[in-house]
């Protein structure tokens, strides 16, 4: 059932829209096709994405390019153990000229914000972000203060060095729309790469002055309005909460997805297909953002992890067991 009748015009624009952005996007960012896709998605589903993926990838650039699409500021905040609250949502000073307090705003306030390494802040600091993400405000000495609008949040976290880190925990894992897993480019897609970033460039630059303008935050807005109408069968809805109750009593997760998983799965899902140009869901686009919308959600149990099976190779084993709809 569909709570807003969607003009048809409306998808179509919505749909060039997203083409648009994604093809300015990879004018800057050389492969990573799957990860650009993933990442708007969540835009355009109104979420935040947890990027896990080694330094050097290209995480930084594909928000600057992606916010340069539609004129948005971007922020990037660089976590460290030191980091404090106020240094991400900021703080009131006090002015001895008008002898009152102003409130200076954090990096938060922006469109599009880089957490860099999220793990390495402690746990009060990354609580500063619940609130921003979760309501789209901050609250600085009791004021409610609005963030702009689109809001999105890309963390990113490195899976291979542990040491001085402090893991996410599950309420802000949660917070995730999506966990995306950014590797390696291939041998051709990083032969460009390194000839697009070594040609006549001093140091590491990232030039995104490639990257047009072809939207307005205000479009994207009406990009994630229409996403939010697409048409959803009652079939495919029932093929996503199947889908993520089957984590919480499959052989090998300790932990399975709470409801947020399915409604994960049904938000990005209507974004794949606007992004497409459909008016509607289909079983595909559910499957195809499993993997990213659950594998944050579920525990794999200790056995599994002794064997050496993570969440994609629980959740795939998965996915070939619970049966989609037909048409």
């Amino acid at each position: 059932m569909t709570l807003n009748a969607l003009d048809p015009e409306q998808l179509a624009k919505a749909g060039a829209l997203a083409q648009a952005m994604r093809r300015e996007v990879q004018k800057a960012v050389v492969g990573q096709e799957a990860v650009l896709d993933q990442v708007l998605a969540s835009l355009f589903a109104g979420g935040h994405v947890l990027v896990e993926g080694v330094p050097g990838l290209g995480k930084t650039l594909l928000v600057r390019a992606l916010a340069r699409t539609f004129r948005g500021e971007h922020r990037r905040i660089q976590f460290t153990p030191d980091l404090m609250p106020s240094d991400v949502a900021g703080h009131a000073m006090f002015e001895l000229e008008k002898a009152e307090f102003r409130i200076r705003k954090g990096p938060i306030f922006g469109h599009l914000i880089l957490a860099d390494e999220i793990n390495r802040a402690p746990a009060k600091t990354q609580a500063a972000l619940l609130e921003a993400m979760q309501e789209r405000q901050v609250t600085i000495e009791g004021q409610a203060l609005p963030l702009p609008h689109p809001f999105m949040v890309m963390a990113t976290q490195n899976p291979v060095e542990q040491e001085g880190t402090y893991p996410l925990p599950e309420a802000q894992l949660d917070r995730f729309l999506l966990k995306i897993a950014i590797g390696y480019p291939g041998e051709v897609e990083e032969q460009a790469l390194v000839r697009q970033v070594t040609e006549g460039r001093v140091a590491d630059d990232l030039q995104v002055e490639q990257v047009e303008v072809v939207a307005t935050p205000e479009q994207v807005l009406e990009a994630q309005r229409a996403a939010s109408a697409i048409r959803v069968d009652e079939a495919v809805n029932a093929y996503a909460v199947r889908i993520a109750r089957a984590t919480r009593d499959w052989p090998g997760i300790a932990l399975g997805a709470g409801p947020r998983g399915g409604i994960a799965l049904i938000r990005a899902a209507r974004a794949v297909a606007m992004m497409e140009g459909r008016d509607f869901v289909t079983p595909d686009d559910v499957k195809a953002m499993a993997l990213p919308a659950l594998r944050h959600r579920i525990t794999p149990s200790p056995e599994s992890e002794i064997e050496g099976h993570g969440p994609d190779a629980l959740l795939g084993a998965l996915l070939e067991r619970v049966e989609a709809p037909r048409a």
